[in-house]
């Protein structure tokens, strides 16, 4: 029998700090330890323990290319059509306004649902499902 395993995501950035305040507010998640400026990683992690703790870690070069993996935030879970439309809308102006970049809506068709794809501060793709 195989043992379950907790994930941590970790995230290639310029600004630690920064960039972790930022998924803190997209995730409802809280930092164990003050962040300081200026630091080579910074944590946060979901106060409940249920979802996957965040490492951001300095590095020296940007980014150059799309990721090759992103996270889906699932601000719409169960809602389907104009109501589920209108959900992520208000989510992705409240995460724009964190600094966060609208890429593209994705408009329910006959086999998907809406989804939003934008770009953390460090332009990091993710999606608002």
């Amino acid at each position: 029998m195989s043992t379950i395993r907790q994930i941590q995501v970790t995230f290639d950035c310029a600004e630690p700090a920064r960039v972790a305040r930022f998924w803190c507010e997209v995730m409802g998640y809280v930092t164990p330890q003050p962040f300081e400026e200026g630091a080579a990683w910074a944590v946060c992690q979901d106060p409940s323990g249920a979802g996957p703790r965040m490492y951001f870690q300095r590095v020296p070069e940007g980014k150059t290319a799309k990721n090759r993996v992103h996270l889906d935030v699932r601000a719409g879970t169960g809602l389907v059509g104009a109501e589920r439309l209108a959900v992520l809308e208000a989510e992705c102006a409240r995460l724009v306004a964190l600094g966060a970049v609208h890429v593209q809506t994705l408009y329910a068709d006959e086999e998907n649902e809406s989804c939003i794809s934008m770009q953390d501060i460090e332009g990091n793709e993710f999606c608002l499902d």
